[in-house]
This record gives C-alpha cells, sequence and structure tokens, in this order.
C-alpha cells in the first residue's frame, strides 16, 4: 500500500525490533524516507512498512484487548503489551485468550479475596483483564451448561505457568469451597489439601516450597524455581457446583536432569535438601553437593533468598500433612541418598574383553552404601550395572558392558527409580486430596512447558516440543472455531478463509510407519541398533522434508524445524486471514462518518451507514454482520488515510472562514464601536448638563437640610459634652478631694516616720562627722608637727613632702572605708528574711572590708613610727629610706583595697540584680504552679468519673458471679463486701489507714435489716408454672403483635418493662422469663417478614435496652451506707458513692426509683445489647444488599448518553441533552423510602445517623472499586454522569438535615475525588504536586496510578496524565510494593457495629413508661391487673 507524508507507521530497525516512525518523504518505486522517534531518518520499502493508529495516544494509549487494536499487526501487539505492562497492567485480552506478561515482582492487591469477590459471577470482558476472569469464566460455564472445562496455561521457562496455575486453583476453591464452620468436613478437607499442594498455601499460612516443588523443580537458566513436569489438575465439583475432589496427573518428568545438568542450572531442589539437613545427611553419609558426580556438574549449589535446611524441613511438614509415615518418609529419602552414592561409582575396563568392573575402593564404598540404602545385595548390584541379560528362545544370554555402557546402564538405573519415586509420590498425594469419582463435571488445569530450544537438547526437550505442537495446533483450531463463531453469529461469509496449520510437523514426528517416533521405536527392537543407523534411516526416509535438515560436520545430529507460533501472535495470524478489523457500526461511524457528511444529516441507520461510507470508498471483500462490520486486512489503513485528508481538508477550509469570520468581526464590532462612542459622546454631554442643573437644584435643598442637620448636631453634641463635662469634673473634684485627704492622712504617718528616721540618720553621720573632725584635726596637728620637723631637716625634704601627700591619701581612704562600712551595715539591716544567705555574702565581705581597714590600720602606726624615728632623721638615714619602700608598699596595699571596695560594690549590684530576677522567676513559677494545679484537679475529677465506671462494672461483674458461688447469701455478703472493697482500694493504690476510712466491712448482723426484703422477694418469685406460662403467654403476645407507638414511644417495650417490673423479675434470684423474651424476639426476627419488621424491632428493643440502664442498677447486695470518717471520704468514699447511685454513670439526673438487678436481670441487659446490634448489623447488610443492584447500574453512564464526538458535527445548532439521571433518582426513592420507613418506626435519630453513615460509605466503596476496575468507567463523559449523580444525593443530605445524614457527604470523599480527578481539563499540565496535595488529597498513590493508567477522554479526545508524571508515579509505587496495608488500591467495607453501650445510653433520651395504656386484648389476664388499677406501675 502507499503511504502519504505524515503517515504513522512502524519500521523495523536492526538491534531494535519494530519502532515508531512517521513518513517524512515519498520516492519513485515504492520507496520512502521515515523518521524514527529517536530522531533518525531511514529509507526504506513502503512493503517493509506496517500502519500505525493515528489516535493510538487517545484513550489511555492502550487497550485490554487486542481485538479493539485499529490495526491488528504483530507491532501494534506488542507495542499494547508493553504499554500496558508500563502500568503494571500485567493482564490482557485477545478474545477470550488471556495473555500475561510475569511482572517479576509479588502484586498481592490483585490476588486478595475482595479481588476474587469483584470477579464472581461477572461476565469475561466487563472488568479489567485478570486470570480470576478466566477462571470464573471456566466455572460459570460448567455450572450452567453442566459440562467439564479445561484452562491451558502455557508459556517459555520463567514465564509464571505455575503461579498462574496457583491463582486459578485459589480462585476455584474460593468460588467451589463452601466449608463448615464448626466441623472439618471432607470438602474443607479437600480444599486445604488442595490448597497445601497446588497453591502453596496451608490454613492461610503461605509455604515456599510445596512436595511436588521440591522433588520436580530445579534452577535453570531462566527461573530458579522452574517446574520440570507437566501436570494436568482436575478440579471435580458436584452437582451443586461445590468442590467434591481432586487429582493430579502428571507428564513428562525431566528424567534426564536426575544424572546429567549444565552450569549454571541444578538438579532436583530435593537432593540439595536432603544434603543440607544435618544429622539426616550423616546418617546417609552424605556431604556437600560438590562431593556427588549428579551434582557437582554445575557449581551453582545453593539459591539467593533460600535456605536448604529449611526447605527440607518444610518438605517433611509437607509429607506429614498428606500423610506419608515416618517409615516412608525414611524410605523417600534413602532412595534420594542411594542415588547420590549410585553416582559415584566409577568404572574401569574388566579383564574380559569389553568387560567392565568397579573402579577403586571409593567406588566401591559408594557401591556398598547405595546396595545398603536400596536394601539389596550389592554383587547382585554390580552385576545389574555391568551385564545385560538377553531373553532370547534357547534361553537368557548375559552380556557383559564396557566402562561407558555401564555408566549408561547406571544413570538409566537412576532416572527410573527417581521416576517411579515421583510417581508414587503423586499418587499419594491423590489419595491425601481425595477423588470424587462419581463427579460428573470437573475443571482441568493443564500446566505444561512451552517451548524449549538448547544447543543440545535430549529426548525429553524432543517430546515436551512434540507436546506443544499438539497444543499449538488445538489453540489453532480453538482460535479458528472462536473465528467461526463470531462469523456465525453475526451472519456473514466465511467458508474461503484460509486455515492456517502444523500438521506438517506433527506427521513427521508422529505419523505411521515412518515418523520419527516409529523410526525410533524399530530402531530400539534391534540391539545391534546405534545412533548412525537411526540418523541414516531417517534421513533416508525425509530427505525432501523442509522441516528436518542434517547438521553439518555431524553424521548423527539433526534440526526439526518447529511450527512454534506463541500464544496471541498466532492469533493474531489466525484473525488476518480472514477479517483481522471488525468494528461495531455505531464506533465505525463515529470513526468514518467524516467521510460521507451528506449521509450523516437527519436519523439514519448505522448499518447503511457504513454500507454507504464503504462503497463511496470503493473498498469491496468486506462483509456487514448483524452488529459489526468485517475488514479485511489493509482496508482500515485506506480509511484511515482517506480520513485524515479530509480532515485535513476540513481543517483548511474552517481555518480561512474562521479567519475570514475574525477579520469581519473585528470590522463589525469596530463600527458598531465607532457609532456607539458617539452617540454615548452625546448622550454623556446632554446627560452631563441635565446632571449640573438637577445636582444645583438638589444642592440647595440638601444644604438646606445640612445646615440644619449639622446646627441640630452640634447643638446636641454641645449639650451633651457639657452634661458628660460637669459630671465629670464633679466626679473629678470628688475623687481629687478624696484623695487629697487619703494623702494627706498618708503624708502625716510618712512624715512622722521620716522626720524620726532623718533625726536618727543625721544623729549618726553628726556622730560619725564629729569623729571624722576630730581625727583629721588630730591629724592635722601632726602633720604641722611633722611639716616642722621636715623644714628642719635639709636633706629629707622631698621625702617629707611625698609622705605628707601619701599620709593625707591614706587618711581620706581610711574615712572613706569607715563610711562605706557603716553605710554596708545599715543597709545590710535592711534586707529580707528572704537573702539571709545573700546577706551572709556580704557580711563576709565586710568582715574582708574590717580586714582591709585593720591593715590600714597597721598602716598607719608604721607610719607613726616613721614619724617619732624622723626625730633622728639626720642620724638614721637608712630608716628613712627604708620608710620610703614601706610607705611604696602601703601605696600599693591602697590601691589594691580600692579596687577590692569597686569590686564589692559591684557584686551588691549583681546579687540585687539576681534576688530581683529571683522573685521575678518566683512568680511566673507560682503561675505555672497554678495551671498545674488546675490541669491535676480536672485529671482528678476525669480519674474519679472513670473509677465510678469501674466500680459499677465490677459490681456487676460480681453480681453475675453470684450464681456460680452456691453459698448462703447471709454467709457470703461480708467476705464479699470486705473482697470488693480491698479490691478497689488496691486498684487505686490506697493505703492500709484510708482503705479503712474509705469503706469498712460491717459485721453480719449489720445486713439483717436489708437481707429479709431481699430473700422474701427471691421466695415470692417461685410462683406457679400456671402463673409462669400466663405471663410468657403475656409478653409472647406482645412481641409477636404489632402494637405501634404511642407519642413516638414503642408500646411494646414500655409494656414489657412494666410486666417484668410488676412481677419482680429484675429482682428474682432464679427466672426464665428473660430467656424467654429474647428467645421470642429472635424468632420474630426468623420469620418470612423479619426484614419489614426489622425497624419496627430496633426500635423496641433501643427502648427496652435504654429502660434496663437508666432505672436498673446493680449492687443490691451492698446497698448497706457506709461508715463516715472524720476527715474528707477521699477516693474511695467516691467509689463507694458511684456503686451506690450508679445512674450518675449515665447522666441520669431524675428522682425515679430505680430496682436493685440482680444476676438474670444483668444477664438480660447484656442479650438485649446483643440483640439490638444483631438487629442493626442485619438492617445494614439488609439494605446494602438493596441498593448493589443501582449502585452497578450508577456507575457508568447509560450508552445513549455517552459522548459521540463522530456525531457531534452533524447538527451543529442542536444542545447535547444532558445524561439521563434515571438510576441516581432510583437511588433518591431508595433513600425517601428507607427515611420514611425509619420514620413511621420511629427509630432513634442515633440510629438513622449511624445507619446512613455506613449505607453511605458502602456507597462510596462500591463506587470507587468500580471506577478502579472498570476501564470504561474511567472516562471524562462518564465522570461528568456519576458527578451528577453525586450532587443528587448532595441534595438530599442536605434536605434530610444533620441530625440524620450526620457526616454522610464526608463518607463519600473518595468517590468525589476520583470522578473530580476525571472531569478537570488539562491534565496533561498538572504535576505529580498538584494531583498528590491538591486534586486527590487523601487517595494513595496506587490509586491515583491506577485511575491515571486507566483514565481516556471519550468525549473530547485529549491526552491525559503527562508520561513524566506517570513515571513518578510509578517509582513511588514501586517503593511501597512490599507493604501489604498499603498495596491495595481498592477499598475494605467496614462491618463493624459503629455504637457502644454508653453511647446509646447517652444518646437516646429518657423514655416515660408510666402513661403507656394497656391493650384491650390482654385485660383479661389475671396478672396485669393491677397494672390497670395503678397509673405508675411499682413493686407491692
Amino acid at each position: 500500500m502507499s503511504y502519504r507524508k505524515g503517515s504513522k507507521v512502524w519500521v523495523e530497525e536492526k538491534g531494535e525490533g519494530w519502532v515508531e516512525a512517521e513518513v517524512v518523504e515519498g520516492k519513485d518505486r515504492g520507496v520512502v524516507v521515515v523518521l524514527t522517534s529517536q530522531r533518525k531518518k531511514i529509507t526504506v520499502l513502503a512493503e517493509k512498512l506496517l500502519p500505525r493508529d493515528t489516535d493510538e495516544d487517545l484513550g489511555g494509549g492502550h487497550v485490554d484487548d487486542m481485538t479493539k487494536l485499529t490495526y491488528l499487526n504483530e507491532p501494534g501487539v506488542l507495542y499494547n503489551l508493553k504499554r500496558r505492562y508500563a502500568l503494571n497492567e500485567i493482564y490482557t485480552y485477545t478474545g477470550s485468550i488471556l495473555i500475561a506478561v510475569n511482572p517479576f515482582t509479588r502484586l498481592p492487591h490483585l490476588y486478595n479475596e475482595y479481588m476474587m469477590e469483584q470477579y464472581k459471577g461477572v461476565r469475561l470482558g466487563e472488568l479489567s483483564p485478570h486470570v480470576f476472569a478466566v477462571a470464573d469464566a471456566s466455572y460459570r460455564a460448567m455450572v450452567n451448561e453442566s459440562r467439564s472445562q479445561s484452562i491451558l496455561v502455557s508459556g517459555e521457562s520463567g514465564a509464571g505457568k505455575t503461579e498462574t496455575t496457583k491463582l486459578i486453583m485459589q480462585y476455584l476453591t474460593y468460588v467451589g469451597g463452601r466449608a463448615a464452620i464448626d466441623d472439618r468436613t471432607v470438602e474443607q478437607q479437600v480444599l486445604e489439601n488442595a490448597k497445601l499442594f497446588l497453591v502453596g498455601t496451608f490454613q492461610g499460612f503461605p509455604l515456599s516450597n510445596p512436595l511436588l516443588e521440591a522433588f520436580g523443580n530445579a534452577k535453570t537458566v531462566r527461573n530458579d524455581n522452574s517446574s520440570r513436569f507437566g501436570k494436568f489438575v482436575e478440579i471435580q465439583f458436584d452437582t451443586n457446583g461445590r468442590i467434591s475432589g481432586a487429582a493430579i496427573r502428571t507428564y513428562l518428568l525431566e528424567r534426564s536432569r536426575v544424572v546429567q545438568i549444565n552450569d549454571p542450572e541444578r538438579n532436583f531442589h530435593c537432593f540439595y535438601q536432603l544434603c543440607a539437613s544435618g544429622k539426616d545427611a550423616e546418617l546417609y553419609k552424605l556431604g556437600h553437593p560438590r562431593n556427588f558426580h549428579y551434582l557437582n556438574k554445575s557449581k551453582t549449589y545453593e539459591l539467593e533468598g533460600t535456605n536448604n535446611e529449611e526447605e527440607y524441613w518444610k518438605t517433611k511438614r509437607a509429607m506429614d500433612i498428606v500423610g506419608i509415615s515416618r517409615s516412608d518418609q525414611d524410605s523417600i529419602f534413602r532412595i534420594l541418598a542411594a542415588i547420590l552414592h549410585l553416582g559415584n561409582i566409577e568404572f574401569s575396563p574388566g579383564n574380559e574383553v569389553d568387560s567392565s568392573k568397579i573402579k577403586d575402593s571409593t567406588s566401591n564404598s559408594h557401591l556398598q552404601m547405595a546396595a545398603k540404602l536400596f536394601m539389596c545385595d550389592p554383587d547382585l548390584l554390580v552385576s545389574t550395572l555391568c551385564t545385560r541379560s538377553i531373553n532370547t528362545l534357547e534361553g537368557t544370554i548375559i552380556k557383559a558392558l564396557d566402562c561407558s555402557e555401564a555408566a549408561a546402564n547406571r544413570d538409566a538405573l537412576a532416572k527410573t527409580v527417581y521416576a517411579r519415586l515421583f510417581d508414587w509420590l503423586v499418587e499419594n498425594i491423590n489419595k491425601s486430596i481425595g477423588q470424587d469419582v462419581d463427579s460428573k463435571v470437573q475443571i482441568g488445569v493443564l500446566d505444561i512447558y512451552g517451548f524449549e530450544s538448547f544447543k543440545n537438547n535430549s529426548f525429553e526437550q524432543f517430546c515436551i516440543n512434540f507436546a506443544n505442537e499438539k497444543l499449538q495446533q488445538h489453540f489453532n483450531e480453538h482460535v479458528f472455531k472462536m473465528e467461526q463463531e463470531e462469523y456465525k453469529s453475526e451472519k456473514i461469509d466465511w467458508s474461503y478463509i484460509e486455515f492456517i496449520d502444523n500438521q506438517d510437523v506433527l506427521d513427521l514426528i508422529e505419523k505411521k510407519p515412518i515418523g520419527i517416533i516409529a523410526l525410533l521405536d524399530e530402531a530400539c527392537m534391534f540391539p545391534k541398533s546405534t545412533h548412525e543407523t537411526f540418523a541414516t534411516k531417517m534421513f533416508r526416509n525425509f530427505s525432501s522434508h523442509h522441516r528436518l535438515e542434517k547438521t553439518k560436520f555431524s553424521e548423527t545430529d539433526f534440526t526439526i524445524s518447529h511450527y512454534a507460533g506463541k500464544g496471541v501472535l498466532e492469533a493474531v495470524r489466525i484473525s488476518l486471514a480472514g477479517y483481522p478489523t471488525r468494528r461495531t457500526y455505531a464506533e465505525f461511524v463515529d470513526r468514518f462518518g467524516v467521510l460521507v457528511p451528506e449521509l450523516m444529516l437527519g436519523s439514519y441507520d448505522e448499518k447503511a451507514l457504513t454500507n454507504g461510507i464503504l462503497e463511496k470508498m470503493k473498498l469491496d471483500n468486506f462483509q456487514l454482520g448483524s452488529t459489526k462490520v468485517f475488514l479485511r486486512a489493509g482496508q482500515i489503513a485506506i480509511l484511515d488515510m482517506r480520513r485524515a485528508e479530509v480532515l485535513e481538508n476540513a481543517a483548511r477550509h474552517i481555518q480561512s472562514r474562521f479567519r475570514t469570520f475574525i477579520t469581519r468581526k473585528e470590522f463589525v464590532k469596530t463600527r458598531a464601536a465607532s457609532i456607539s462612542v458617539q452617540a454615548y459622546c452625546r448622550g454623556c454631554l446632554a446627560r452631563k448638563m441635565y446632571m449640573v442643573r438637577r445636582e444645583t437644584a438638589a444642592a440647595i435643598i440638601v444644604q438646606k437640610y445640612v445646615r440644619r442637620w449639622r446646627l441640630h448636631r452640634t447643638y446636641q453634641q454641645a449639650r451633651s459634652a457639657a452634661l458628660l463635662i460637669q459630671s465629670c469634673i464633679r466626679g473629678f473634684i470628688a475623687r481629687r478631694y478624696f484623695s487629697v485627704i487619703r494623702e494627706q492622712k498618708a503624708a502625716l504617718v510618712i512624715q512622722s516616720l521620716w522626720r524620726t528616721r532623718k533625726i536618727i540618720i543625721l544623729f549618726q553621720q553628726y556622730r560619725r562627722a564629729t569623729v571624722a573632725i576630730q581625727c583629721a584635726w588630730r591629724q592635722k596637728l601632726a602633720r604641722r608637727e611633722l611639716r616642722r620637723l621636715k623644714m628642719a631637716a635639709n636633706e629629707a625634704g622631698a621625702l617629707r613632702e611625698a609622705k605628707n601627700k601619701l599620709e593625707k591619701k591614706l587618711d581620706d581612704l581610711t574615712l572613706r572605708l569607715t563610711l562605706e562600712r557603716r553605710l554596708r551595715a545599715a543597709g545590710e539591716e535592711a534586707k529580707s528574711v528572704e537573702i539571709l544567705k545573700r546577706d551572709k555574702m556580704i557580711e563576709s565581705l565586710s568582715a574582708e572590708c574590717a580586714a582591709a581597714k585593720s591593715a590600714a590600720q597597721t598602716e598607719h602606726d608604721k607610719n607613726l613610727l616613721l614619724r617619732r624615728q624622723l626625730d633622728d632623721s639626720l642620724r638614721e638615714i637608712t630608716m628613712l629610706r627604708s620608710s620610703k619602700i614601706m610607705t611604696a608598699e602601703a601605696e600599693k596595699e591602697n590601691s589594691n583595697l580600692k579596687n577590692l571596695v569597686e569590686s564589692l560594690s559591684k557584686k551588691n549590684s549583681s546579687l540585687e540584680n539576681e534576688l530581683t530576677a529571683a522573685r521575678k522567676g518566683s512568680d511566673d513559677t507560682m503561675e505555672k504552679l497554678k495551671d498545674v494545679e488546675g490541669k491535676c484537679n480536672h485529671l482528678q475529677q476525669n480519674l474519679d468519673k472513670l473509677q465510678g465506671k469501674l466500680a459499677n462494672l465490677e459490681n456487676e461483674n460480681h453480681v453475675l458471679r453470684q450464681k456460680a458461688l452456691n453459698m448462703s447469701p447471709l454467709n457470703n455478703m461480708p467476705m464479699s463486701t470486705k473482697a470488693l472493697s480491698e479490691k478497689f482500694a488496691k486498684s487505686i493504690g490506697l493505703p492500709n489507714g484510708e482503705q479503712k476510712h474509705g469503706y469498712e466491712t460491717p459485721p453480719p448482723t449489720k445486713y439483717l435489716a436489708s437481707l429479709p426484703h431481699t430473700l422474701t422477694g427471691s421466695r415470692r418469685t417461685r410462683m406457679p408454672v400456671e402463673r409462669q406460662e400466663e405471663n410468657h403467654e403475656i409478653l409472647l403476645r406482645c412481641i409477636k403483635e404489632n402494637l405501634g407507638f404511642k407519642d413516638g414511644r414503642p408500646v411494646a417495650a414500655c409494656i414489657i418493662y412494666n410486666c417484668l417490673l410488676h412481677w419482680r423479675s429484675f429482682e428474682s434470684e432464679r427466672t426464665a422469663i428473660f430467656d424467654h423474651v429474647i428467645e421470642a424476639i429472635n424468632n420474630v426476627l426468623k420469620g418470612e417478614e423479619a426484614d419489614g419488621r426489622l425497624p419496627y424491632w430496633l426500635s423496641n428493643t433501643s427502648a427496652l435496652l435504654c429502660l434496663l440502664q437508666k432505672n436498673l442498677r446493680s449492687n443490691g447486695l451492698f446497698s448497706t451506707p457506709s461508715r463516715r470518717s472524720g476527715g474528707p471520704a477521699g477516693i474511695g468514699g467516691k467509689i463507694m458513692e458511684t456503686l451506690r447511685s450508679p445512674s450518675k454513670l449515665v447522666g441520669r439526673s431524675d428522682t425515679l426509683a430505680q430496682v436493685d438487678a440482680r444476676y438474670p436481670a444483668i444477664l438480660f441487659k447484656q442479650q438485649l445489647t446483643a440483640c439490638v446490634e444483631k438487629i442493626f448489623g442485619q438492617l445494614r447488610d439488609n439494605l446494602k444488599k438493596e441498593i448493589s443492584p443501582l449502585l452497578s447500574v450508577c456507575i457508568q453512564a447509560p450508552k445513549s448518553t455517552r459522548a459521540q464526538p463522530g456525531k457531534a458535527s452533524k447538527s451543529p445548532g442542536v444542545v447535547a441533552q444532558p445524561p439521563s439521571n434515571s438510576h441516581w433518582v432510583n437511588i433518591v426513592k431508595f433513600l425517601d423510602l428507607l427515611m420514611d420507613t425509619l420514620h413511621e418506626n420511629y427509630v432513634p435519630s442515633f440510629f438513622i445517623r449511624k445507619l446512613i453513615t455506613q449505607l453511605f460509605s458502602f456507597i462510596n466503596i462500591q463506587l470507587f472499586n468500580s471506577l478502579l476496575l472498570r476501564r470504561e468507567c474511567c472516562t471524562f463523559s462518564n465522570g461528568e454522569y456519576v458527578k451528577a449523580g453525586l450532587s443528587l444525593l448532595e441534595k438530599w443530605i442536605t434536605d434530610v438535615t444533620e441530625e440524620f445524614a450526620g457526616t454522610s457527604w464526608h463518607e463519600l470523599n473518595f468517590v468525589f475525588l476520583a470522578v473530580g480527578f476525571l472531569v478537570i481539563h488539562q491534565k496533561r499540565k498538572k504535576t505529580f504536586e498538584e494531583i498528590n496535595n491538591d486534586l486527590c488529597p487523601n487517595l494513595s498513590v496506587r490509586q491515583i496510578y491506577r485511575i491515571c493508567s486507566m483514565y481516556w477522554d471519550d468525549k473530547y479526545n485529549t491526552q491525559g496524565i503527562s508520561n513524566d508524571v506517570v513515571n513518578a508515579m510509578r517509582e513511588e509505587v514501586g517503593k511501597d510494593t512490599q507493604n501489604l496495608v498499603s498495596n491495595s488500591f481498592l477499598l475494605d467495607d467496614d462491618l463493624s457495629i459503629p455504637f457502644s453501650t454508653e453511647d446509646l445510653s447517652i444518646a437516646i433520651p429518657a423514655i416515660d413508661y408510666a402513661d403507656v395504656e394497656l391493650p384491650e386484648s390482654l385485660h383479661h389476664y389475671p396478672s396485669v391487673q393491677l397494672l390497670l388499677k395503678h397509673h405508675d406501675p411499682r413493686p407491692v
């Protein structure tokens, strides 16, 4: 076919396979130039190109069924699988064929029980492709048609065949198993054993190495746990579709692997497990696998992530479960060890020609061990290995074997023994599973090798490939048959379609009498046959066969060219032989209706339109079926090419028209704007003049009123201000006068104190000054005398002058030190007691000052001594010099003292600052302590409440245990009371003294006053049998009849409570009346009309439970008041007070008398609580069942309302009709009917709120899971449809008010976010952060990724999320794959009861039962006569 410029094609490139490309240039002779996705230009013949869908990026870029591909060719199939695999969509349909691509990772969210429930009973293709869908289709076909079914699982090694088989078996055991709950039936045993050996799990625990895998699996190049045998698992069912038995049949065990393996493969797992078994290995004289010939041909002994010893014990455990005895287990492992020893036997040439013998002592030891393990004679074993017996007519001929023949004989024995052992294990497994020989229908699952091709292929590979050729022929026939069935259903002609067959390969292998297998059988019958003779005869018979080739440089090797079609590609080839392209008429018209716009006007017939389109395009050899059109290969490409041309021409035409329209529109708009501007300007001028005149007249009037208003306001403000000022001045004068008087009084006190203080200070200053003056005067006289003496001494004049200065400074310093000491002492006396420690520090510093003064005084004495010595200054020059030195030292010491005084002042300031900070911190600490004290008080109050509840519960439990004590109440009562008190005291941690004051156990005599009432009451409950039967009949009639309601109160509940109260049933020690009430209620709920009466009984049982909780107390045995201690009662007293008044726990504020409840009454309250929860759960489950069919049709928009882009262009003037919401209206009607029913039965709003909330949670789960499971639901138009329906639900919630709906709208959060994401525009511009944080904040990354991978725009054909965002999501999902909690993208249903008994007692208001009258049907019973006479029924 020819390609035009811009056509999208596939081109085959070396090393890359098929790559995307676009035609950029066409040349002569069918040569075109294409540009690949890697921006590489390639020149290629047009016939080597394959067309690519131009709209492949729309609708998510992939399809879930290969038959939906526009171009059914090899690159289209591979590209579709690649795109789906990148989105973790590992399953894809090709009609009824399921293709699974191994993800090589765990995806537990795809295979949990919830996912199995989703695919249960769903038609194949309705949900996303899944292995469960194929298994369910097989199961439904078996049940509906009563015919056995088969499922073929095929593929290459490592493709996941065994895992797929396990998943199929898991699903079949789920839908076909209904095991009993209490006793293990035969059916349950079958299921458990089938799971153990087929699925790999037992009682919910995964087994990584089931029994068959240990003996039948091995490591290959592609797979560490490859099944080296084929198996056919047959699940047998009874007539009801329940599993009744199972059986396993194995085929083609790879026996050659026992004696021959290649590196890096391994032998069967069981050999390595036995070698690593520890003591068991030593028992059989085994060691490391490298020591055995059958295992050391490959250097791979361990598997990553697998422990051989642990797997060995798991294998033994599996043997125990299957029922293999320990002796048989020992025999199994003996045989395995014998095979390993047998492989280590080597041979050497014997004494005779062409004979052999055991090589050496090592081989002989292995021979002896093998014979011991085989339990046979060693000599007989040697004879068997080294000779061959030939039976003839004359007798038996013993022929010796050479070394190579003996080794081959040894290997043959090992292979045969292992094969027999494997068959024996399979037989025992079948016995353990249990077969149903009477079963009429079965489902068989065949798990077999795919085609294998190695460098050197053994006979096993030949048999495996032959089996696959047979399966391939069956597959071809099946696919061809499906093609025929579809052609028949569509009523088209299909007789000339060619069928592709592989019969020539099968004839080459199995045809008699000259097939390869027949020739091999013939060769085996002749003793002198060799490989050469067999190969020669085969080449002679098949010399012209095109599938048999002779290998060069070998006389015996040959090659068979297998048919090998693989799965979907073969189905594609078969489809290409007929009509590969098939579309429904609606899809065809939507896509190609643009080719015949003249036929698209008005109402039309889609089939006629399709025929018209094809005839106009001059196509032939197409077929028109009942619902689809069938096109030959290449015809869809011609149509797409013509469609592209039409669309391009239309685009150019639209562009030209649009430009003309825009230009003319701008001109008209400009002209209209000019005229408008002119008219507007003239109007503005006229209006402006008018407004000026109007405003002038209005201004005069406004000014008049404004002046009047302003003057009036000014007067009012002045008047108000004057009054305010006068009042303020008067108040100010009065306050000032009062303040002056108060200040004068305070001033007098302060003045008196200040004068006293001032006089004292002046007196102290005068005294200090007098002393200082006296000292100064005496010093002055001394200095005069010293000066006179200095003047007399001419040599020491300068010295005397310096000394005078020094003495003056010393006197000043002394005076200052004295004043500082006295002032500091006075300051220290004024310090408070709080800073006593700092006072001591200051006193120590004062002491240092005193020491400094003492040092100064000493220095002064030295100066006096120097002055006396100055008289002899002429004689003692040396003494003066020394005095000079001493004076310098004194000056230095004086400077040190000055520095010390300054440091003391700084320390004093810092201490005062610290004192201020400490006082401030103390204030903050006190405030924090007050806050903590408040919190402690609040917590203490909560603790008291909780301890009160605990005490009440302990008291009830004690009463419930009262029945089992079997002792006299008089003897047990003090001990019980003491034990209870000790128990409460220990629970709150009180000491012994507080326990005594909290609750003291009185002597038994103190109970004598309260016991007779209880005991006599229990005696009175022993009424005659006739009286009891009458009471039971009364209650039974109340329960069976619908007594209705009175002022919103349930009559039945009130009458039952009145009767029980009147008959003193609550105070009875032994009574069966409560059991009769519960049994009667349960019987009513089991009747045919039970579902309709659930709201009625929910109202009655909850009301009766509320009456019991609010009017019964459970501490009748402990009614004696406790002694009051002198101090506060403490926590123990609060607990005992709570015990005496349990109504405080439920917030009871009324003063109605309460009844002491005994054991039967407490038990009745618990049973009634369970009954309320049961009714609520049953009502909720019924509502879910009723609304499920409505939700199933609401999740997807009706076909007639979906967007059809192809038809939108035919009538541009018609507005698209909105989707019909009739299904959603049905849901709203259902909810309205539910609310009416609940209101008619006066169900408390508390229950309605909980019920509606859980119902909307179920709606959210169902809708959200359906969106994530059905690709056709994740569309733009469907999102609009569901969003419109959700708006109806939102309106309904608003109408019923929050009292009854509660937080129901929040329960729809998941589906609301998902639908909102579907209908937003420009998704390709959204980043991962915007989607995760803004658009879908509550959805997990896995859920968002699932929606993005399934979304497609069916309305505007826009692209979805960008590839970068999808890749980022895939990375996040990959990081969280191993997290089982967040691994599933589906939501789980909540089956819990959303309330407790305490919630009921708080939420449901108190019920006044006193004025509820008895129905007339009960008036004739004697037991209720007293109730008719008393308005308030009290115990008498």
